[in-house]
C-alpha cells in the first residue's frame, strides 16, 4: 500500500475500510459471532471503530506475527478447550480478509453449505494474467495454462473441528510462511476443499489505487439502496403502487410507517445513527392524495412542517425533500402520476449522488 497506516484502517469516504467489511458480515443474520484479530498497538483503534460505527457481535483477539498465527488466535477465541474462551464454538467458521469489503451473503452461504458437506470450501476466480515461472537467472522457465488454474480468494469456510485440528497440528514452518488455509485442511486433515466460483467483487484492496476503486464501488452501492416508507399497509394503496413503479427505476427495500409523527421518529433514529457520518441521507416524503376529494390548499397547509423539519435535519447531514403526488382514481392517469413521481424521485437520487447520496427513504 505504501502508507504507514495498516491498509484495513485506511479511510474510504472518511470511514475505515474494515468497517465496511464488518458491516457486510453484520448484514448476514445467521452469522452469530465475528472475531477480529488485531495487533496490540491497534487494539484501541479497533475498539474506537466498533463504538463509533455501532458494530455488533464483534469480539477482538490478539493477532499473531503472521497471517496463519493470527487466524489460529482467532480460532482459539472460539474453541471450547481454551480457558478464556467467551464465545460458543460454531459448527462452521468463515475466514475472511479485513480488506475485502464487498463480500455478499450469497457467496458466504454457498461456501458455508459446501463446507458443511465437504469439511472445507473456498471462493475462486478465473486468472486474469498468465502465471509464469522464472529461472534463477531471471529468464522464463515455463508458464501455466491459466484456463486450467484459478485464483484462490476469500471467503473460505470450514467445519470448525477440521480447521482447528489442522492449526493445532500445523508446523512452525507453515505457521510462519504459509498463506493458504485450504491447503492446511488438505495437508493435516485430508479434507479436499470444495471450490466455489465467486464474483468479481471479491477482490482484495492491496495497492494505493485500489482505495479509489473501493470508493467508487461504495458510492455505487450506497446510491442504489432505496428504502420506501409507506403510510399504509394496504396492498392496493397508491403508496404500494408507487413502490412497484420505483422498482423499475431503483432498487427498493420496503419499510412501513404511518404519519408525520412516525416520520419524525424515523429521522431522529437516523440522526442518532452512524449513517450520516459517512454520507448524506436523502429522505423524500411522498404524500399521495386524490385531488377530487382533498383541496390542494388544504393539503399544502398541513405539510408546512416539512420545510421547518428540513432545516433542522440538514445540519445532521440528512437532506429532506417533499413531493406531493396529486392523482385521480382514473387508472391510466394514476399510472401516469406514479411514473412521473418515480422519475422525479430517481432524479433526486442521481442529483444527490454528487453529494454522495445514500439511502433514499420515501414516506
Amino acid at each position: 500500500m505504501g502508507v504507514r497506516t495498516p491498509k484495513q484502517f485506511c479511510r474510504v469516504l472518511e470511514r475505515p475500510l474494515i468497517s465496511y467489511t464488518l458491516q457486510a458480515m453484520e448484514r448476514v443474520c445467521w452469522i452469530k459471532d465475528i472475531v477480529v484479530t488485531v495487533t496490540g498497538e491497534n487494539m484501541e483503534a479497533m475498539r474506537s471503530i466498533i463504538q463509533r460505527y455501532g458494530h455488533k457481535r464483534i469480539s477482538l483477539a490478539e493477532a499473531g506475527a503472521t497471517r496463519h498465527r493470527s487466524i489460529f488466535n482467532g480460532l482459539k477465541a472460539l474453541a471450547e478447550d481454551q480457558p478464556d474462551s467467551k464465545l460458543t464454538k460454531p459448527e462452521v467458521v468463515i475466514i475472511h480478509d479485513a480488506v475485502r469489503p464487498f463480500v455478499e451473503e450469497d457467496i458466504l452461504l454457498r461456501v458455508v453449505l459446501a463446507a458443511k458437506e465437504h469439511g472445507a470450501a473456498g471462493a475462486i476466480r478465473p486468472l486474469v494474467s498468465t502465471v509464469v515461472s522464472p529461472s534463477a537467472d531471471g529468464h522464463l522457465d515455463h508458464s501455466l495454462d491459466r484456463a486450467k488454474h484459478r485464483a484462490s480468494e476469500m471467503p473460505q469456510a470450514f467445519l470448525f473441528d477440521v480447521i482447528y485440528e489442522a492449526y493445532q497440528q500445523c508446523s512452525d514452518f507453515d505457521l510462519e510462511f504459509g498463506t493458504e488455509c485450504l491447503q492446511l485442511a488438505l495437508k493435516y486433515c485430508h479434507r479436499k476443499a470444495k471450490l466455489v466460483e465467486g464474483s468479481p467483487d471479491l477482490w482484495k484492496v492491496t495497492y494505493k489505487q485500489d482505495l479509489c476503486a473501493a470508493e467508487a464501488m461504495i458510492k455505487e452501492k450506497i446510491s442504489q439502496e432505496i428504502c420506501v416508507v409507506t403510510n399504509t399497509k394496504d396492498e392496493e394503496s397508491v403508496g404500494h403502487l408507487l413502490e412497484e413503479v420505483l422498482r423499475n427505476e431503483l432498487n427498493c427495500i420496503k419499510v412501513a410507517s404511518s404519519d408525520s409523527q412516525e416520520t419524525r421518529k424515523l429521522l431522529s433514529i437516523l440522526e442518532e445513527s452512524s449513517l450520516p457520518l459517512l454520507y448524506p441521507i436523502v429522505v423524500v416524503l411522498v404524500h399521495c392524495f386524490d385531488f377530487t376529494s382533498v383541496p390542494l390548499a388544504q393539503r399544502m397547509e398541513s405539510l408546512v412542517w416539512i420545510r421547518e423539519l428540513a432545516k433542522k435535519v440538514k445540519g445532521r447531514n440528512i437532506l429532506l425533500s417533499g413531493l406531493l403526488l396529486n392523482y385521480s382514481q382514473d387508472e391510466w392517469k394514476l399510472q401516469e402520476s406514479l411514473e412521473q413521481s418515480a422519475a422525479i424521485i430517481a432524479a433526486l437520487v442521481k442529483e444527490r449522488n454528487s453529494a454522495l447520496a445514500g439511502q433514499l427513504l420515501v414516506a
